[in-house]
């Protein structure tokens, strides 16, 4: 039998929580408890007291006070082993509540409702229950605090084969509450600094997620690593909404790639293909249709979209999923897939077919992205900014034509995706060779030409930031280029026309640098 003699149970998420209070009346638990909690009990049959019984007040101003009152608080924060503590209880003739089960308004799946007006907003904000789970919390030694159903099996089994929990345990459960209630607030904050102010970078800023999966490792099998979403949840198409439809679980590196696949095709509204290998593209195409668009980006680079990621800004359908079952990929990307997609993949049971819906409209992007670094984080705006074209500058003596303005287009939205430093060339509206992830720019010219060979004659080339110096010009001249977007700002800028006039290419300064660490 069980030391514990009474509970309060008050909890917003009702399932399995019928079951567990039968089981802790079978224990000679008293159950108090409030409201709709108490409502589900009796009906259940369940023998309860009401907090207002034990209190001497009603609940009031429409349910916003129901346990804030010094009979209940303190018959959880007392200290058991304090005799003023026990004094006091016994001189105000309060008794002590042992397990206090609760977990709170549902906030979170409030605010995702279409057209959720703030008032129904800020009604759903819990008041008493982050109160009564931080009090049963902090004096964890004489208190069971529980704040999921998926706690109640593990305390029940100890009740009932032992009587009690250990301090351990209840020192985990009280982490889990404090975590419970910090997850709560700081959704809470989230959303209504994003409701109320234009602020960015506040001086405090939270960040809360909870777990969509463990990883069978992280970047390498050394070491644990896990997928968090963060909250509140973010509405526009992303990784940690992407649906899975088949294969293995993604590892760690997956979610990487897949991320940057989905980021990189936001930037087109035409049908196009993005192909990504170890965070970074190796082909990038927009067409009429998806499946040349695949055929396109392919060709950039024959070799590094083995084992890589695709996506695709339209569906899926049976002719693009025979041709991709011809080439072992790791993650495919797509709103949506056909019904003869899915069949045809099927027989490719690792492959694994992530929809992302929503990658077929025009997508409105803000919000910020975070970089951890050792004991910190790092914060700043979605570069989703692209340079206006009426602010691009033609520098040299040849002018590009309108289709080479086009083509630079396509290039600059490809080449802010790829790891600085980097130079991608472009025909058309489709990549002919890419090379980033470089510690010098003319490193990535002459990798991207080396790769490209004789695709380079007559492509344009755009560089995510300014040539420091003419050599990569040089080296982008001899493979054969007519044309270069770049940002400009260098010192050695006039040096660089200079080398484009020499070779006949046109140049023109976007005036924007696009650098990805």
């Amino acid at each position: 039998m069980t030391s514990r003699k009474r509970a309060l149970i008050s909890v917003s998420d009702k399932e399995d929580i019928i079951d567990f209070a039968k089981e802790l009346f079978k224990l000679n638990i008293e159950i108090l408890s409030t409201g709709g909690t108490a409502t589900v009990l009796r009906s259940a049959g369940i023998e309860i007291k009401e907090v207002s019984e034990v209190t001497g007040f009603p609940e009031m101003l429409d349910g916003r006070v129901k346990t804030l009152h010094p009979i209940i608080h303190a018959g959880i924060l007392a200290k058991r082993d304090e005799k003023e503590h026990m004094g006091a209880l016994k001189k105000h003739k309060i008794e002590r509540i042992d397990l206090v089960v609760c977990n709170l308004y549902p906030f979170e799946k409030t605010t995702q409702k279409p057209n959720v007006s703030i008032e129904e907003v800020i009604e759903n904000i819990d008041i008493g229950g982050p109160t009564l789970i931080r009090a049963a919390a902090k004096n964890y030694k004489d208190v069971i605090v529980i704040t999921s159903r998926k706690q109640y099996g593990e305390v029940l089994k100890a009740l009932q084969s032992k009587g009690e929990i250990s301090v351990t345990e209840r020192k985990k459960l009280a982490v889990e509450a404090y975590a419970h209630t910090a997850q709560y607030d700081s959704i809470i904050s989230q959303y209504l600094a994003d409701r109320w102010t234009d602020e960015i970078l506040p001086d405090a800023h939270t960040i809360t997620m909870r777990k969509i999966q463990d990883m069978r490792y992280g970047e390498n099998p050394h070491q644990k690593g896990a997928f968090y979403r963060s909250l509140p949840r973010v509405a526009e198409p992303c990784i940690s909404n992407a649906v899975k439809l088949q294969g293995k679980e993604l590892s760690f590196n997956n979610i990487l790639d897949a991320d940057c696949a989905i980021e990189c095709i936001k930037e087109f509204i035409n049908h196009t293909c993005v192909i990504i290998k170890h965070a970074t593209p190796c082909g990038i195409a927009s067409s009429d249709n998806i499946l040349q668009a695949w055929k396109d980006a392919y060709t950039t680079d024959i070799y590094s979209p083995f084992g890589g990621i695709v996506s695709f800004n339209r569906e899926v359908g049976k002719d693009v999923a025979m041709e991709l079952s011809n080439y072992f990929l790791e993650v495919i990307i797509a709103p949506s897939f056909s019904k003869d997609a899915l069949s045809t993949f099927g027989k490719k049971k690792n492959l694994r077919l992530l929809e992302c819906k929503g990658l077929d409209k025009k997508i409105k992007r803000s919000g910020t992205t975070f970089r951890s670094v050792v004991g910190g984080f790092l914060v700043q705006e979605r570069d989703v900014l692209l340079s206006n074209k009426k602010a691009w500058k033609s520098v040299t003596k040849k002018k590009p034509s309108k289709k080479e303005l086009e083509s630079m287009e396509f290039a600059v939205k490809c080449v802010k995706h790829v790891k600085s430093n980097s130079v991608l060339f472009v025909k058309d509206t489709h990549t002919v060779a890419i090379g980033g992830g470089q510690t010098s720019r003319v490193d990535a010219a002459w990798i991207a030409t080396h790769k490209g060979k004789g695709n380079i004659k007559g492509s344009i080339m755009a560089s995510d930031a300014f040539f420091p110096f003419r050599d990569a010009v040089d080296v982008a001249a001899k493979a054969g280029v007519k044309a270069i977007i770049q940002p400009g700002g260098s010192i050695r800028d006039n040096e660089v026309i200079k080398a484009a006039d020499e070779n006949g290419i046109s140049m023109v300064f976007s005036g924007q640098r696009y650098f990805r660490h």
